[in-house]
């Protein structure tokens, strides 16, 4: 498994958040978990990414264990929530502000993230001035320009239209045929069942693993 873990409980300040979850996800897979807002789905991918560090129990990365082999999910593209930018610099500028953090990539690399989510590059258009789809369309393009072996995915497809969805979708399908393991939330059954090999279900907390839906 890619993405491994076991009996992972989350309290905060005597509230219980997550309630022994178990979840595996494997390579080339694409795992979904559905659930309501305020089910614990986005807090389940904080612990995960080591961004929130869980009561009881263990999740394991590529076989690092987080927050004791390492402190944060390695070699993973992620959105959590809105994603964040500089409004007043375009997406371009915001994107080669974020690659030069680890230098792993170069402008071709930032360019082609952008087509791929179809994003014009050349576009002057400051990211303040952006619509909820094309915030997102950069978000997905940061999570994936560095090629990481991992993307986790909080309701990736929110603010597209229904051809941005569509074509989102096709796009993440690629990405498991090139050998990319997917974690993704959504409220979105159908989402969920178009694109997951795995799937699970949360609710108050809780998580199982589903066969329909």
């Amino acid at each position: 498994m890619i993405i491994d873990i076991k009996d992972v409980s989350l309290k905060i300040k005597g509230t219980v958040i997550l309630e022994h979850i178990n979840l595996s996800c494997g390579e080339e897979e694409i795992c979904g978990i559905i659930g309501r807002n305020g089910s614990g789905k986005t807090m389940l991918m904080k612990c995960i990414c080591g961004f929130v560090r869980p009561s009881e129990g263990e999740i394991r990365v590529q076989d690092k264990i987080i927050g004791k082999d390492v402190d944060f999910v390695p070699d993973a593209g992620i959105i959590i929530e809105t994603p964040g930018f500089i409004p007043y610099y375009s997406g371009i500028k915001n994107l080669r502000l974020l690659a030069s953090i680890q230098k792993k990539i170069q402008e071709p690399e930032i360019r082609k993230a952008m087509e791929r989510v179809d994003l014009d590059p050349d576009m002057k258009r400051v990211v303040k001035k952006y619509s909820l789809g094309m915030r997102q369309r950069l978000g997905l393009a940061q999570a994936v320009m560095e090629d990481p072996k991992i993307l986790i995915l909080d309701e990736p497809f929110n603010g597209l239209d229904k051809e941005g969805v569509a074509k989102m979708r096709e796009y993440f399908l690629q990405l498991k045929k090139e050998g990319k393991t997917i974690l993704l939330a959504s409220h979105s059954t159908e989402d969920i069942q178009v694109l997951c090999d795995r799937v699970y279900e949360m609710e108050h907390g809780k998580l199982k693993e589903i066969t329909t839906i």
